[in-house]
């Protein structure tokens, strides 16, 4: 007899602005689901993996979003990058479609909806352990924070600008453009001018190249300015000159400098199936994909069905011992991680742990579960 397959949606940005990083996300769901399969698939069942391209564009990631839940009648749906492609996709899948989503990037935290689970990092893990760290390391007071215009940017900045007045710093610019700006001359201009000590970054490709040439050609980087990035990772490194980024803070759950046996075998079986440019990094949000599809299996297993309520309660709880970066465990009530926090440097174009913070609380707010209209909605199907 035939076993009706369990279906899981990831929507990954293959083509567009954000490739070089949905593409290594993509992969890792395929690897992911096909060492699940090979293991027996999940309560008998196999796994089908059904990925759709968000195209590095909200409106297709929506549209995807859509196919998934109704055309497909997938059991899961994972994905999305940037925070406001979060938004689009959880309009279809969660509050239409009353699906389960795993949203697996670094972002600014806060999203409550009792569907959605978030495996990457937020503000508390961020931002509240590297900036002091950072301005005692160094004795660094003056930021400035150059921003894309969207949801993710202003509530880090919000963030960074709380860690910064708590810590005795300064403020000396804000500033907020749209994804596809490129002529950031203006802007730096005025972080000479201030004598700013660090740049506290949210621009995103495609902005992110220019705006770091510019950067370092007016001899930012040369006076001993310091520069932090919170999502820059290894794949990155491809798209920027080095000495661009020389000296540059980040601050993740996971890299590939990370040592415990588990990530290298992880990393070296990554390299091993999918050989190239698109690497296995965290700031992409392949860890998060990653502990995401595991998380899920975790609680599948435990619920020992696909029934989404039942999904959800062992979701809210559920922990794996072995993770890139170290295990990682959902806070109850909270639809966050508890996870391994690493700040790393960039140094001769590779990026140096300088600091393992170990595990940290996501401290986001507890979700009210009994009666969110998108479980009661959903639950009448």
């Amino acid at each position: 007899m035939k076993r009706t397959p369990i279906k899981v949606g990831v929507i990954a940005e293959l083509t567009g602005a954000l490739s070089f990083m949905g593409i290594a996300n993509a992969n890792v769901c395929r690897m992911v689901i096909e060492d699940m399969n090979e293991a027996g698939g999940l309560l008998g069942r196999p796994v089908e993996l059904i990925i759709e391209d968000g195209r590095s564009d909200d409106a297709a990631a929506r549209s995807a979003a859509a196919k998934l839940v109704n055309a497909d009648k997938v059991d899961l749906v994972v994905g999305g990058i940037l925070s406001s492609t979060r938004q689009a996709i959880r309009s279809e899948a969660t509050e239409k479609g009353g699906t389960l989503y795993i949203y697996p990037e670094q972002y600014e935290g806060q999203e409550d909806d009792p569907l959605i689970f978030c495996t990457g990092a937020v503000p508390a893990q961020q931002v509240e352990p590297l900036i002091p760290w950072l301005m005692k390391k160094t004795g660094a007071r003056k930021f400035y924070l150059p921003s894309a215009d969207y949801i993710w940017p202003h509530l880090l900045n919000k963030a960074a600008k709380r860690m910064v007045d708590a810590n005795g710093g300064e403020i000396a610019g804000e500033e907020y453009f749209p994804l596809d700006h490129t002529d950031y001359r203006e802007t730096v201009r005025k972080i000479m001018a201030t004598g700013t000590e660090v740049v506290f970054n949210t621009i995103v490709p495609p902005g992110l190249t220019p705006f770091l040439a510019e950067l370092h050609d007016a001899g930012f980087l040369a006076r001993g300015g310091k520069i932090i990035c919170t999502y820059f990772d290894e794949n990155f490194l491809n798209l920027v000159p080095a000495a661009h980024f020389e000296g540059l803070y980040s601050c993740l759950d996971y890299y590939q400098a990370v040592d415990d046996p588990f990530s290298r075998e992880l990393l070296k079986d990554y390299n091993r199936r999918f050989p190239g440019s698109a690497m296995f990094t965290a700031g992409s949000g392949c860890s998060g994909h990653y502990k995401g599809l595991k998380l899920w299996e975790a609680a599948v297993r435990e619920a020992g069905t696909t029934d989404r309520d039942a999904v959800v309660r062992a979701l809210d709880h559920a922990a794996i011992g072995q993770a890139p970066g170290g295990p990682a465990a959902m806070v109850p009530g909270q639809h966050h991680l508890r996870h391994s926090m690493y700040i790393a440097q960039a140094q001769g174009g590779k990026f140096r742990i300088v600091k393992n913070l170990g595990a940290i609380e996501p401290k986001e707010k507890p979700h009210g579960m009994g009666s969110s209209p998108a479980l009661t909605a959903a639950s009448a199907r």
